[in-house]
This record gives C-alpha cells, sequence and structure tokens, in this order.
C-alpha cells in the first residue's frame, strides 16, 4: 500500500513540474510574442527619431498632439521627407506651396522659400501650425482634418449645406461629396493610424 502511494506521490509532483513547465513556457512564449508584435506593430507606425523633437515642439506650441501629427505624416508621405504628390503637395506633411506661401507670407510674416518644404523641421512646424489653425477655425478635429486634406473653402460651403453636415458645426464625414470621396478615405485613414498610435504608445 505504502509503495502504490509513494508512487502516485511520486506521480502527482512530476505532473504538478510539468504543468509548472508548461505553464512557464507559454508564459515565456507569449510575452516574446507581444513583444515581437509590439515591435512589428512599432515599424509599421514608427516615430522615427529624426523627427521626434520636432513633432514634440510644435505639437506643444500649437495645441496638436503628436499622435495626430504622426498619424498625418504616415498618411501624407510615409514619412518621405522628399515626397512630393501629382498636384505638388510636398515633404512630409504634404504642404501645397501656395498654402505655404500664404501661411509664410501673409499669416505668419516668416517670408521662406519653397524649398524649405523639403526641410522636415519647417514642414513639420507649418503642417502643425495649419492644422492647429483649421481646429481654431472649426472646432472639431475631423472637420479640421478634412480641411487639411479637402480645402478650407470646400469645408465651410460644405457646412452650410444639410446634406454634409446637421449643425454647421460638425462635418458629417460618411457624407462628404462624392466628388470629394478621396476627403472621405483620408478622415478616415488619419483617424485609424491615430487609434493605433494612441494603442501602441500607451
Amino acid at each position: 500500500g505504502n509503495i502504490t502511494l509513494n508512487r502516485m506521490s511520486r506521480r502527482k509532483r512530476r505532473y504538478g513540474v510539468i504543468v509548472i513547465s508548461v505553464l512557464a513556457i507559454a508564459v515565456v512564449f507569449g510575452f516574446l510574442f507581444d513583444l515581437v508584435c509590439s515591435q512589428i506593430e512599432r515599424m509599421v507606425y514608427p516615430k522615427p527619431e529624426e523627427y521626434k523633437e520636432y513633432v514634440e515642439k510644435y505639437s506643444k506650441e500649437y495645441g496638436v498632439s503628436e499622435n495626430l501629427i504622426y498619424a498625418v505624416i504616415k498618411t501624407e508621405s510615409g514619412f518621405d521627407s522628399s515626397a512630393v504628390s501629382n498636384k505638388g503637395a510636398t515633404g512630409l506633411m504634404q504642404i501645397m506651396p501656395e498654402t505655404f506661401e500664404w501661411l509664410t507670407d501673409d499669416i505668419l510674416h516668416e517670408y521662406l522659400d519653397n524649398g524649405m518644404l523639403y526641410d522636415p523641421e519647417t514642414n513639420i512646424k507649418y503642417g502643425t501650425y495649419y492644422l492647429s489653425r483649421l481646429y481654431g477655425r472649426f472646432g472639431d478635429w475631423n472637420t479640421a482634418i478634412a480641411a487639411y486634406n479637402g480645402g478650407e473653402g470646400n469645408v465651410s460651403e460644405w457646412l452650410c449645406d444639410t446634406r454634409y453636415s446637421d449643425d454647421g458645426v460638425k462635418l458629417n464625414i460618411d457624407k462628404i461629396p462624392e466628388d470629394f470621396s478621396e476627403t472621405e478615405k483620408y478622415v478616415k485613414k488619419v483617424n485609424k493610424y491615430l487609434g493605433r498610435y494612441r494603442d501602441i504608445y500607451k
């Protein structure tokens, strides 16, 4: 009887050791899996060191969240400071030269050459300032983001039209005019990226 009990006791101990070992391995692999997934996500949604200082600086200066700035840069240029669209939008935040001239000459009186749009700090500064200015005008981030892509004048017209806005203040993103479907996609993409940045960099 004692021999049988000893055998059962040893089996239970071995079983316990196996269970603990399996759990420990599962925890380690789970941790490693999460770590790898986290690193992959940070590669897909980066905060490049070469731009970090500028994003932090102008985020504070103009009251635009860092995550939103990164989301706009990822949407606009994929972090390519030399990017130029077929319409001429330039740099990280894809600013149109005429918008840049208006901001630098008429608004801030800094009179910079359009070539400065290729400079990361300059581009982030004015892109962030413009987002801040649009938010100050419209009071709603989705509307401001739509204006960043579709133009201030167009958004102002849409807000006056009950087909596109219920209250004249917020734009109904799902009802943007069909010939501006790119703007609807743009706002949704920026929001998607913004959500990912918030989740990854808590």
